[in-house]
């Protein structure tokens, strides 16, 4: 059957479901260029506001993957990875990656760059001198099956279809989309050759889905999509109503990282916490016979015991990383408090975009980022400031930059008289391993 652009852009218009043939007719015509950007640009708003059915979503997920090269795993070991949709200071899969490696899985970790106010793993591991990023699908897939975890930026090969049209989402104000989510995100996971997929997704000030409505529908919308791609899914909903552990800023990630690995139990609680509860949903992920708690007591002891941080060490060495030779400011200026009280609210996404004013992070795909610059927080939500005391410390060497970013988390932190309580870190959990 013959189709054309403006009848599918108006099927989409109208509510009207596609069939499988459709949606693999206009993915594959787009990637040939015989549909331009923007018709492609007109139905991806029509599917903003008429979403896509399950089924829908399933059949532009496939296409999306089959559009370029994807790997395949022989070894017999399991092969499970993480997904974060993304928040401020969230260095959770440079932590969890190695943990759950050192545990016994395969993790083949391909990452995105930061945009906006939120981070990208890309970025945090390129600040590491001689890290690369850009290793091709084979190198990957040889240092995966080596050391148990490899962790690459998107490459040329892999879902092409999905970066163009991410690229059309981005400006054209359709990256909200739930539908349009899971098939971008599922679709490079699938590509990746994994059996199981622990998704974090972040909601709260910080976070891409500010409701918890929306989070929830797109923790059940990720289940069971992946379920029609053979992929096992657990999502976690956890809190971005402040940023997490105390660094954020690329090379600063990369030192909490290393101290977290290292054993630190008290300075970045909560970014432990975080990358123990990943780990053990990965692991149970891989074996059914155990619970959560067992695996918990397992992802603790990759910590404990050290061998998280020696798989860690092994990833940057066999990527081309030298540890010693992490950049640093040389500027670091405190942010004081005005007032005594308790931190009741911290704005995270006005922490995310002064770290974009201080060079942190990128207002555009092309912006250079300054590695070096970003925020130590001496104080999180619940605790207790004087005046005159530090809330924060300013990692800038820019002097104009780092007065418009001051401004910026002067307002994004509120200091009351009276104490907060805190939600949980993991609010919810949706999928196999509950």
């Amino acid at each position: 059957m013959g189709y054309l652009p403006v009848d599918t852009i108006r099927k989409r218009k109208n509510g009207t479901p596609h069939t499988e043939d459709e949606i693999s007719w206009f993915i594959k015509s787009y990637m040939k260029d015989e549909i331009p950007d923007y018709q492609m640009s007109a139905w991806l708003m029509a599917a903003n506001f008429n979403p896509l059915t399950i089924d829908e979503t399933f059949f532009l997920t496939r296409e999306m993957k089959n559009s370029g090269e994807y790997l395949k795993f022989d070894s017999g070991v399991p092969t499970i990875d993480k997904h974060s949709t993304g928040g401020v200071g969230d260095k959770a899969s440079l932590i969890l990656g190695p943990m759950a490696a050192a545990c016994g899985l395969q993790v083949p970790m391909i990452t995105g760059r930061g945009l906006g106010h939120t981070g990208g793993t890309t970025d945090k591991l390129e600040s590491i001198p001689g890290y690369n990023t850009a290793l091709n699908l084979k190198d990957f897939k040889n240092i995966v099956e080596k050391n148990g975890i490899s962790i690459i930026g998107q490459t040329e090969s892999l879902c092409p279809a999905d970066r163009r049209i991410y690229g059309l989402r981005d400006v054209t104000a359709t990256v909200e989309s739930i539908p349009l989510i899971c098939a971008s995100i599922l679709s490079k996971k699938w590509a990746e050759g994994i059996e199981g997929l622990v998704m974090d997704v972040k909601c709260g000030s910080g976070a891409f889905m500010k409701s918890e409505k929306d989070a929830e529908n797109l923790c059940k919308n990720l289940i069971e999509i992946g379920a029609r791609c053979g992929l096992k899914v657990v999502a976690l909903l956890t809190n971005m109503d402040q940023p997490l552990g105390r660094c954020v800023g690329n090379a600063l990630e990369i030192k909490e990282t290393l101290e977290v690995l290292g054993g630190d139990k008290e300075t970045y609680a909560d970014t432990r916490e975080l990358s123990i509860e990943l780990t053990a949903h990965m692991l149970c992920l891989s074996d059914k016979s155990k619970t959560v708690e067992d695996c918990r007591e397992k992802a603790r002891d990759s910590l404990d015991s050290g061998k998280a941080l020696q798989v860690f060490q092994s990833l940057v060495e066999l990527h081309g990383g030298d540890l010693s030779k992490l950049p640093e400011a040389k500027t670091k200026t405190p942010l004081l408090a005005k007032e005594k009280g308790y931190i009741t609210a911290i704005d995270t996404y006005e922490v995310g975009m002064a770290g974009v004013l201080i060079g942190a992070g990128r207002k555009n795909k092309s912006d250079q980022l300054d590695l070096n610059s970003g925020f130590y927080f001496h104080k999180k939500l619940g605790d207790h400031v004087q005046k005159g005391e530090p809330l924060l410390t300013i990692h800038c060497d820019d002097g104009e930059k780092l007065k418009n970013s001051m401004d910026r988390l002067y307002s994004a932190i509120e200091i009351e008289h009276k104490k907060i309580n805190l939600k949980p870190l993991v609010q919810s959990v949706f999928g196999v391993s509950q």
